[in-house]
């Protein structure tokens, strides 16, 4: 799946493991979790992180293999991987090698309000990847996690100033990504303001497709 931070990847890709037996890899669960555990790459990730830049692609790109290696053979979903033309240029050699085909993109379309006040709203458990939103899916006690207790965290690039850097951003990488996809005939999107309305589309087109 393609597209924003706070599109609401997440969140369906919950929802298609409750539906479908296939396993969702999250590239910034992967991610959160590698710098948490402080491997190598995470710690490379995290120096990069410091200094307010964005993760190497060969870095993301390892990390999105190995998890790939460990599932080899069973459905797979990536969610928000890959984020640009030389990520995607990346997965395509690696699918080659591995003879898992790449079947589908999707790209959900919400409104950059709807986004912008779901991030500003939103804290992470680190460990686990969990999200909550103090709008739709606080957690049972503020500020923790509803099955470890531990605190959560509201990331520091998580507000308005930020977001409008990561969306000019977004849509300089994203475009040509998805214009990539749409030439090889894989692309679909998916529009609406929350994830009820997104996920009934979503699901009818997984039904129809791999069911």
């Amino acid at each position: 799946m393609a597209n924003h931070s706070g599109a609401g990847k997440g969140t369906q890709s919950s929802k298609i493991r409750q539906n479908f037996e296939i396993t969702a890899i999250s590239s910034g669960d992967i991610l959160r979790r590698n710098i948490a555990e402080k491997t190598p790459a995470g710690q490379q990730a995290a120096a990069a992180v410091s200094k307010g830049l964005l993760v190497s692609d060969e870095i993301i790109v390892e990390l999105i293999r190995t998890e790939l290696d460990k599932i080899s053979g069973n459905n797979w979903l990536l969610d928000g991987f890959p984020r640009n033309l030389a990520q995607a240029q990346a997965l395509d050699r690696m699918l080659e090698t591995s003879g898992q085909p790449l079947n589908a993109v999707i790209n959900l379309q919400v409104p950059e309000s709807v986004i912008l006040q779901r991030i500003v709203e939103r804290y992470v458990h680190v460990p686990s990847g969990r999200v909550y939103n103090l709008s739709y899916n606080p957690p049972k006690v503020p500020g923790r996690d509803d099955l470890t207790g531990e605190p959560l965290e509201h990331r520091p690039d998580d507000n308005p100033e930020a977001f409008k850097r990561r969306l000019e951003q977004y849509h300089k990488l994203t475009e040509p990504l998805l214009d990539y996809y749409q030439q090889k005939g894989v692309l679909t999107s998916f529009a609406g303001d929350t994830s009820d309305i997104i996920f009934p589309q979503f699901y009818a087109f997984l039904d129809q497709r791999f069911v």
